[in-house]
């Protein structure tokens, strides 16, 4: 499971452009995190940007795929880039 933005969001659009797999959007309400291209920034940087950067602390880091599922998928990314 990747990285989920709570109902805490505030919308306000920090985390969109931190994303490098483009994996965060607009919602109907708020903010959304697409968990096929959420690499929780493995392969790009040593900690997921939306994280470090949320002033709300509205994405939990609670993470339930390992290291391998989130690089395979960050290589399927690149590859398909």
């Amino acid at each position: 499971m990747s990285l989920k933005i709570t109902d805490e969001c505030i919308n306000c659009d920090v985390c969109e452009p931190e994303c490098p797999n483009e994996a965060i959007s607009q919602g109907e309400e708020i903010y959304e995190i697409d968990p096929e291209k959420c690499t929780e920034c493995v392969g790009h940087y040593d900690q997921p940007q939306c994280v470090q950067v949320c002033p709300v602390d509205c994405i939990p880091k609670d993470r339930e795929e390992t290291q391998e599922a989130l690089m395979t998928r960050y290589r399927k990314l690149t590859a398909a880039a």
